[in-house]
Parts: C-alpha cells; structure tokens; sequence
C-alpha cells in the first residue's frame, strides 16, 4: 500500500496521516471493492471527505488529493463486531490493537444483561476520551434489575419495580441506547419471570429499540428458551436476536440445521428474528453457568455438566481471584492435582470462589471459564445462515482467543480453506449485515453518504494467529484501517489517533 499526494509533499504528508490526519480529500484506489451489501466485488475508486464517503466508481485523481493505492488489497467497510466485551478494561489501552489488527472499528457492548451505568453517562465519559475505535451500547437487564432490586434479586420482580425497570430502559433508549440486552443464563436475570422481559421488551418496541439476548438455556433447555424469545418478537414486534448461537450439549451435535429450520419458521411468520456466532467451538462464561437450579452442593449436577455439556479436559480456567495460579489449568488438572473426582473439584472451585465474593464485594470480578461444548459442523452451519453476523463476544487481554482472533479467523478458515462462505458473504456479514441487525445508520456499507470506516487487507494473507496458548497473539495481513476518515492503523502499527465515537442508535 502506498501513500501519496498529487502534486508534491508526499514525505510530509505520509508523517502527518501517520499520526491520523487526512487531507481535504482522500482517494483509495486499486483496491477489489468489497462493498458489504454482499454483492459481487469490482474494482472501484472510493473519495473520502470530511470522514464521510463521498463518491464510489471510476474516479481520477484531483490535485492536492491524498492518494492511497490499494492495488491488490480488498477494501472493505470496518468490521462491526456485533457482540463484544473489550470494553471490559474501560479502553485503558486507547488504541485497542487487537482489534484494528483484525480490521474492527466498532464494537457493540452492554451484551448478556450487562452494562455499568445509564447510556448517557458511558457515552460521555467515552467522549471525553475516547479510543480509536467506535462503541455502540445496548442497555443491559441485569443493570436495570440491579439498580431497582439491588441485593434482593434472587426472586421475581413485582410489578412496581418492573415499571421502574421500564422507566430506565425507555431513557437509555431515548438517550440513543440499541434496545435492550438479557443474559437470562446469568444472574440476575435467570431469576426474572417471562413477564419481567416481556414488559422491558414492550418498552424497547416503543421507543425503537431492538432485543438482544443470552437466552435462558444453550443446551438441555434451548428448545424452550428460543421459543421464549420467537415468543416475546411475536407479541411485540421488536427485532429479536439470539446472543452466540449455539448447542453447547452432546446430544444435541448436528441439532444446528434444526434449530435454524424453527428460526426459519419464525421469520415465515414475519417475526425479525437473527442470531449472532462467533467461530470457535468453546465458550467463556462463569463456572456457575453450567447450574440453572443454582445449587453448588449437588454432585449428580456436577457430573451432569462433565459429561453431557463438556468434560473435564474440557474446562479451562480463564480467571480465578480466589487462587490465580489456577488460570490456564482445566478441572480435570486441578482434579489430579487435588486427588478427587473432577465433580468434586467443580463444586469447590464454585463454593470458593463465592465464599471469596463475599468476602470482596468490591469485586466486580471473581471467575471465568472456557468450556468446550460445540460441534465444528454446528458453528459451520450458524455461521453459514444467512441471517446470521460475526461477532467475537471477545475481550482485551482474555484466555479465549476470539477477542484477538475472530475477523481473521473467519477469513483464513471459513473463506480461504473450508470455502463455507465467499468474501463477499463474509464480509456483509463482518459489515452491512451487523449495521442492519443493530439498527446502525450509516455504517456498514461502502456508499456515498456513509462513515469512511474501512479497511485495506491482503485477501491471501489476512488470519488469526491467536490460540489458547497464544490467546492474545494478533492478526495479520491487514494493511489499514480507517475510522472516520482518519487512519489508526497502518502495516502492524496503531497510528495513536483517536476518532472513535459513542454511536447512538439510528445516527450515523
């Protein structure tokens, strides 16, 4: 990739968009257009001015313009990615490398019921340092149920306080939030009755918002807990999507093509109903996940999770403040180490680590696991509906590589070796597919009007190298992401600008 101005001070000039300033105009040419409506690629010229997209097609080069020759790079628009915790940290790292490493420029958070404050509020401490990466928020239920119920949330919520919920969600959407998020698996949530969610779901369909969810049961239960979900989008018309698609139970291998025939149904019947997924067959949640009754002292449950939902070797710690040496070791590990039944181990690892809650109420951290639980063809086959977008559900600086290595993943197996998906599907699904699943305006899509949120990359060499050894190791072959116009990263290098901004629903 190279750099140029027209006329002169091209030396000068590469110094200054190396530190994320663009000239009047900017022009991208060479590049195979990847434009992420999914349709066919070309070979197009792409004007770029005051950070918007101004004219796609054959397109001659102006005096004093700046000049970026693609030649045999895809242009693409920034990956979205759809379902992210990399704001786990607060954006302490403010150039979110692992990120641009893989061509994301905006990430969607408030996932699985959670958020820390009111929109209004994270949206300006945002601005007010922002990073070199957009954000746009979901409000999550867990923050609304937290703020009304505190401590006294393990029972179902009464009439009262969900019309406080209400209240907060309808502001949050006002202020510019995506709708609304549950993490029905989780607590506080799992403890809400159908009523609560419907009542909040009614709420965001009124304000405009959309409803994202971690639904209540991924395995014994997920036939009923997507049927709650077609449900609540069949009574309120509110865009339903389901968090992380996924069967994460033995019996249930090779079930994906019939739970996406029931999606399938849902949509014939006019219900909005898309999914997200994420290309790795093992997850990260918390130990307790695996325990929808809740009690950490029944061994039959325990055993029930190591054999029909995961194994032992299956388990690996991601995080344990109780004894952090324990990170990066599985149950079965811990077992030998401890001379007992891996069932055993389980139950204490989770009495530990809440006794270690209790006594540190301060924490808003204690534990987290990767479980091995899916079947490649099922991931191969969400990843293939075409309702469905990428995302990572990935954090900065975790045990599960998806936070570093998604976007390059998707290309390097899923296009370039297994051939399930062509870069055009790929890239819409990175891209405009997410923008239209999360009600974002003017992102997405290489087209006049829209955000210059785009990114160079090598098509034969852009891949994930993170694994669970290497969970933090970053992508290669991108070549330049731009955010708004400006570049903050280039050739394996953040630029150390920051143009990121809080997006607000149905605002470009």
């Amino acid at each position: 990739m190279q750099v140029r101005m027209l006329g002169g001070g091209a030396a000068a000039l590469i110094g200054v968009l190396w530190a994320g300033a663009v000239a009047a105009t900017t022009l991208i040419s060479g590049a195979v257009v990847q434009d992420g409506s999914g349709a066919a690629p070309r070979q197009a010229s792409v004007r770029i001015d005051g950070g918007r997209i101004v004219a796609v097609g054959d397109l001659a080069p102006q005096p004093g313009e700046t000049l970026i020759d693609g030649k045999g790079l895809v242009l693409a628009p920034g990956f979205i990615d759809g379902h992210s915790h990399h704001d786990r940290d607060d954006y302490a790292d403010r150039t979110m490398l692992p990120l641009l490493a893989q061509g994301v420029t905006t990430i969607v958070v408030g996932q699985d019921g959670g958020s820390d404050a009111p929109f209004a509020q994270m949206a300006a401490t945002f601005n007010a340092r922002p990073a070199a990466i957009n954000v746009a928020a979901y409000t999550g239920h867990g923050f609304v149920r937290d703020t009304v119920m505190g401590k006294d949330y393990k029972r179902v919520a009464t009439a009262g306080e969900v019309a406080k919920m209400q209240a907060l969600l309808a502001a949050d959407i006002k202020a510019g939030s995506l709708g609304l998020s549950t993490g029905l698996e989780y607590d506080p949530g799992i403890y809400s009755s159908r009523d609560e969610v419907l009542a909040l779901a009614r709420t965001t369909q009124a304000g405009g918002g959309r409803y994202i969810s971690h639904i209540r049961s991924e395995d014994v239960a997920v036939d009923a807990a997507l049927d709650e979900l077609i449900d609540l989008g069949a009574k309120t018309g509110v865009p339903v999507q389901v968090s992380h698609i996924k069967l994460g139970m033995v019996s249930r291998w090779g079930g994906a093509k019939a739970v996406l025939a029931k999606l399938d149904a849902a949509r014939a019947r006019g219900i909005q109903v898309t999914a997200d997924v994420y290309p790795y067959e093992y997850w990260q949640a918390t130990l307790t996940v695996l325990f929808p009754k809740r009690d950490f002292t029944d061994i039959a449950a325990a055993r029930f999770a190591l054999t029909e939902l995961t194994t032992p070797a299956g388990m690996l710690i991601g995080f344990y403040a109780p004894d952090p040496a324990l990170a990066g070791k599985t149950i079965a590990e811990i077992a030998a180490m401890r001379g007992e039944e891996p069932a055993k181990t389980y139950l204490w690892l989770i009495q530990t680590a809440e006794a270690w809650r209790i006594a540190h109420p301060e924490a808003t951290r204690v534990e987290s696991v990767i479980g091995t639980a899916m079947a490649p063809q099922d991931v191969a086959d969400f990843i293939a509906w075409p309702h469905s977008n990428i995302c990572s559900d990935g954090g900065i600086g975790g045990r599960h590589p998806r936070g570093a290595g998604t976007f390059g993943k998707i290309v390097r197996q899923y296009v370039r070796e297994d051939k399930l998906l062509s870069m055009a599907q790929a890239v819409h699904k990175m891209t405009g597919l997410t923008a239209a699943h999360l009600g974002l305006a003017g992102r997405g899509l290489i087209k006049p009007g829209y955000t210059a949120d785009l990114v160079l990359f090598d098509a034969e060499r852009f891949a994930d190298k993170a694994t669970v050894q290497q969970p933090n190791a970053l992508a290669v072959g991108m070549n330049m992401v731009m955010v708004a116009g400006q570049v903050v990263y280039r050739d394996g290098a953040a630029t150390g600008a920051f143009p990121g901004q809080y997006l607000k629903r149905g605002a470009p």
